[in-house]
This record gives structure tokens, C-alpha cells and sequence, in this order.
């Protein structure tokens, strides 16, 4: 099993924490970066083989992280030299990896089984398999609809629950085989070019643990949690 993980953002959410690191290599709690998490993850998982996608302060990572033996994997590495967006730097790369892989952004801190969504894409069909998750937002706000100038429906502080992609895919060769090399090319423009395709993602619905440590509340909030999760996240490691 293969996973290509996405590090070359320059975390401008994370800022002053990425003046200096990548966001990959950024602490949760005082022991570990989150791509060593990541890493130690997949390993446990059974995963063999990685791609890192390196821009920002990518000297940083493959020093860290080196020929990846330290944790029985065979690392190799992608350079972006201008942002190519989620799904460049992997059309990039295709010639050198297997006909069904996972992709993940680097930024995620989660339980979820890796081996498990690539086991499903690679038996569903799909061209793209995202695992989401389940969101809410609590609008402090008294929210109207109104039409004609009359207020015609009121709701007081509502909540409202949503899916959200996780930055982790199933994804298959074949599938980004006709788009452009070298150019542009996000998860977005992917999935709106699938579904006019008629040929629609597949969703793996997920429950568990997960945060976008992107984002600044998400990653106070590992650090805060991460002594009390990290052996369930690890497990032995």
C-alpha cells in the first residue's frame, strides 16, 4: 500500500508557528511533529511506501524525515517548485506509483483506518473516494429568510451540521491519467470534473477522531487533548 502525503503549503493559518517550520513538522504536545505522527500511522497500518509533496521549507521535512527507515517505509519525494494545488503535484507523479493509492493532505490528526479507505476505493469502483466527516457550526446570531422586504423566517442561534471532505482519498491512477501535468490542479476542480463526468465520487463516512490542524482552533485544541489521546493515536509507537 502507497499514500502520497501532501507538505508543501506554507500554513499561512498557522503563521507565527510556520514562520520558521513547515506545518507538517509543527509540535503536538511535546513529543511529536504531526508528519511523524502521520508517518508512524501508516507504518502501523501497513502501508510500505510514501510519497512526500514538498515546497515551503521542504529541506526541513526531507531532512527529518530522510529515506523514511526509521519507520520501515520507502520515502520518496516530489518537489513543487510554484503551488500546484491538492491533485498537481500527484498527476506529477503517477508513473511512479500503483494503480489504486491513498492521498492526504499533511495537516491531519486522526484515528481513522488508512488501510481500510484505500481497501474500500480499491474494491468500490469510484474514481474518488473522500472520507468525510460530520461538522457543526453554531451561528451566534439570530439567522432570517426574508423575501419582499418581509421577514418571513426566524431562527435564534442556529446550528448547522454539514460534511466535510478530511483531506484524506482513495484515488486511482486512471482516474487523473487525462488531465494536464505541470498546471494547476485542486480537489475541487477534480470533484466538480467527476460529477460533470456523471461519473460521481464515493463518500466513506467517518466518526471518529479528527482534526484539521490547519486551522488555529483545531490545533490548540491537539495540544490540549494530545496527552490523553496520543496512545490511542499511536499505539505503542
Amino acid at each position: 500500500m502507497h499514500a502520497v502525503i501532501l507538505a508543501g503549503g506554507k500554513g499561512i493559518r498557522l503563521r507565527p508557528y510556520t514562520s520558521r517550520l513547515p506545518k507538517p513538522l509543527v509540535p503536538i504536545g511535546d513529543e511529536f511533529s504531526i508528519l511523524e505522527i502521520v508517518l508512524s500511522q501508516l507504518a502501523q497500518q501497513g502501508f510500505s511506501g510514501v510519497t512526500l509533496a514538498i515546497g515551503y521549507l521542504g529541506h526541513l521535512i526531507r531532512a527529518f524525515v530522510g529515506d523514511g527507515s526509521r519507520w520501515n517505509l520507502t520515502i520518496e519525494y516530489v518537489t513543487e517548485e510554484e503551488p500546484l494545488g491538492t491533485m498537481g503535484p500527484v498527476r506529477g507523479t503517477l508513473d511512479r506509483l500503483p494503480e489504486h493509492f491513498l492521498v492526504m493532505n499533511g495537516d491531519v490528526l486522526t484515528d481513522i483506518d488508512y488501510a481500510d479507505v484505500l481497501r474500500r476505493h480499491s474494491g468500490n469502483g469510484a474514481p474518488l473516494t473522500v472520507a468525510t466527516y460530520r461538522r457543526e457550526v453554531r451561528i451566534d446570531f439570530g439567522v432570517l429568510s426574508t423575501a419582499e422586504s418581509r421577514i418571513v423566517h426566524f431562527v435564534e442561534k442556529p446550528t448547522i451540521d454539514y460534511q466535510v471532505s478530511m483531506g484524506i482519498y482513495g484515488l486511482s491512477r486512471s482516474t487523473l491519467q487525462p488531465y494536464t501535468v505541470g498546471v494547476p490542479f485542486g480537489f475541487d476542480d477534480l470533484v466538480l470534473d467527476l460529477l460533470a463526468r456523471g461519473t460521481p465520487p464515493v463518500e466513506y463516512a467517518f466518526d471518529g477522531y479528527w482534526l484539521d490542524i490547519g486551522r488555529p482552533d483545531d490545533y490548540d485544541r491537539a495540544n490540549a487533548e494530545f496527552d490523553s489521546i496520543k496512545g490511542h493515536l499511536l499505539k505503542g509507537a
